[in-house]
């Protein structure tokens, strides 16, 4: 099974139908675990290249800089034009610094700057400002992402968000049009079947600017995955056990009437309640290429095969269904 090749929005850009996001490379979490090594990144990354992966999300604050360092390792052995690898900028970088954060001039540029250094290239094929920030001018940051991509070190700019900003959104692109500014052409949202905030607005003016849509989380960090239960408790093991945001959020009684549809689904054509899942989200017209993530590589074969299941009319019924 090979992945297939999609347009990235109206970029002119192909990438496979999966992103491979790294945002546990190196990452710590709060029992002080290191969620995968570099040994093990590698595999994940290999495993993702041999089934025609092409499309490498990452950001500067994903494991401190790790992630980057790891997969500008492993780029070195390859063509890295082939490759089209996406990184981010606005969380702190510098806790004792005001101005290590955030969209502001000198944030960007040196974190740019870091960015080519640890992936050991000279170019980065997109660059999303990974939050909004209202402390810094739209013209402020939007003026510094165009002289990236006119120097050359960017090729395309987007935009990443926990909650749908379509205003801010348009404002900013408009903005790029009166001034010939290298607008926004990509929106990497949260969206799945449990997070739907960007139904509605946001969705529409993606479709409204041809911005390509790369939703993060299409698993809700792995609940749609089954591995929890209603009334059992949570595998030691399990993201639910080591970060009490993500417990709040996703063990709810209306998520759980959710995935029993998904379920239901899963269980008729025979396919895991994760498959089902990134089956959605790639039937929906103006998603691109959902992010996908894994620990192991069985479970990165198990999201692929994802691309080869069908869903019928009345197995989307059934699980908007449950979404009501």
């Amino acid at each position: 099974m090979v992945l297939e090749t999609v347009p990235l929005g109206q970029t002119g850009l192909s990438v496979s139908e999966l992103a491979f996001g790294t945002w546990r490379f190196g990452r710590r979490n709060d029992a002080g675990e290191v969620e995968i090594e570099k040994e093990q990144a590698h595999r994940l990354l290999n495993a993702f290249a041999d089934r025609g992966g092409t499309f490498i999300d990452t950001a500067n604050s994903y494991g401190n800089g790790l992630a980057e360092e790891w997969i500008g390792e492993w780029l070195a052995d390859r063509d890295r034009d082939r490759y089209v690898v996406a990184s981010k900028i606005y969380w702190p970088t510098h806790p004792d610094d005001p101005n290590a954060r955030g969209l502001n001039r000198k944030h960007l540029r040196r974190q740019l700057d870091h960015i080519l250094e640890r992936l050991d290239t000279p170019y980065l094929d997109l660059l999303y400002i990974h939050r909004w920030d209202d402390a810094t001018p739209v013209p402020e940051f939007m003026r510094t992402l165009d002289a990236f991509v006119d120097d050359g070190r960017v090729n395309y700019i987007g935009t990443s968000t926990e909650e749908p900003n379509a205003w801010k959104v348009v404002k900013a692109n408009e903005l790029a049009r009166r001034e010939g500014y290298e607008p926004f052409t990509v929106a990497q949202p949260r969206y799945n079947l449990i997070d739907r905030e960007i139904e509605g607005n946001y969705l529409e003016m993606c479709r409204e600017y041809g911005l390509g849509i790369v939703p993060w989380s299409p698993l809700a960090g792995g609940f749609l995955t089954g591995k929890y239960g209603r009334e059992e408790t949570v595998p030691e093991t399990s993201r639910a056990a080591t970060d009490r945001r993500f417990a709040d959020r996703y063990l709810r009684d209306e998520n759980f009437d959710v995935l029993d549809h998904v379920k239901m689904v899963a269980l008729d054509i025979d396919v895991t309640p994760a498959q089902v899942s990134l089956a959605w989200l790639l039937h929906r017209d103006a998603i691109t290429a959902p992010i996908i993530g894994a620990r192991t590589v069985d479970q990165f074969e198990e999201s692929l095969e994802a691309t080869d299941v069908t869903l019928t009319a009345e197995q989307l019924a059934e699980l908007h269904e449950g979404m009501e």
